[in-house]
């Protein structure tokens, strides 16, 4: 191998040497997630002035990422970190709408509690609300690193860019996808495996509406796939298990697929 490669190659590793790893960067979302929501952590606070100071931290340390990612060039990131925190009130209350959602949406969840502690639907969830937070400031790199980090952890797998409303119940989860440009109503329930993508993959459909919108209180089932940025599923639908959809349903539609299913039932004499 030549000089040049070898050159290439350490050039390369100079300009990436003083960016936080991926885990330093998911560890502060995962900080602000447990600040809060304290059900996540044992960390005691003993005034409400030490609770304002690990938040000031964490924003410093926001802005701090994003200077070393160079995750804006023309950015004042330090007031980008100050109005990501501002918002936070409004993301808690969004946040709790969803725990509200999976609370009484699953009869299986005993206490809100245990939605918060354990439930990988609200995990991923609140990776995405994060994420979808500084996507919607223009900061680009640390929202898709937040929702990778979800979804290697739940199977989840969120864009940080769909558009998502109050009151998101995912039960199980594993094998969801949400495309991009999705947009989700209110009070929208999504089982395992449900797939909310593209008709196409093609570069230059990157900033056209690819995938599905999803109006306010449908269900969809597992195994469901709906594809297509003009596909809208009408309010108060319900999308059965496997189903298949590339078009449109109006509001308060059922439906869905019907296999052959055969039982031969023999005796035993």
């Amino acid at each position: 191998m030549n000089e040049q490669f070898y050159r290439q190659i350490f050039d390369k590793q100079q300009q990436v040497d003083a960016v936080p790893s991926n885990k330093e960067i998911t560890s502060w979302a995962l900080r602000v997630i447990r600040l809060l929501f304290p059900e996540q952590s044992k960390q005691v606070f003993t005034a409400v002035q030490q609770l304002k100071d690990e938040f000031r931290l964490l924003e410093n340390e926001l802005c701090l990422v994003m200077d070393a990612t160079k995750a804006c060039q023309n950015c004042n990131n330090e007031q980008l970190a100050k109005a990501f925190f501002e918002q936070l009130p409004g993301l808690y209350q969004l946040l709790n709408t969803d725990i509200q959602a999976i609370f009484n949406g699953d009869p299986a969840a005993q206490s809100e509690f245990e939605v918060i502690r354990t439930y990988p639907g609200f995990f991923a969830i609140s990776f995405y609300r994060l994420a979808n937070s500084l996507y919607k400031y223009n900061v680009p790199l640390l929202p898709r690193i937040l929702t990778e980090y979800a979804h290697s952890k739940t199977g989840i797998d969120i864009h940080p860019a769909a558009e998502i409303d109050e009151y998101f119940l995912i039960d199980h989860g594993t094998g969801i996808v949400i495309g991009e440009s999705c947009i989700i109503g209110k009070h929208v329930k999504l089982y395992q495996g449900v797939t909310l993508g593209a008709l196409s993959v093609a570069k230059n459909m990157a900033f056209t509406k690819r995938h599905p919108t999803v109006e306010d209180n449908v269900v969809i089932y597992s195994g469901a796939t709906i594809l297509g940025g003009e596909t809208i599923i009408g309010h108060d639908s319900i999308i059965g298990g496997n189903v298949w959809l590339t078009k449109s349903v109006p509001p308060h539609s059922t439906v869905y697929h019907n296999p052959a299913i055969t039982i031969n039932n023999k005796s035993v004499v």
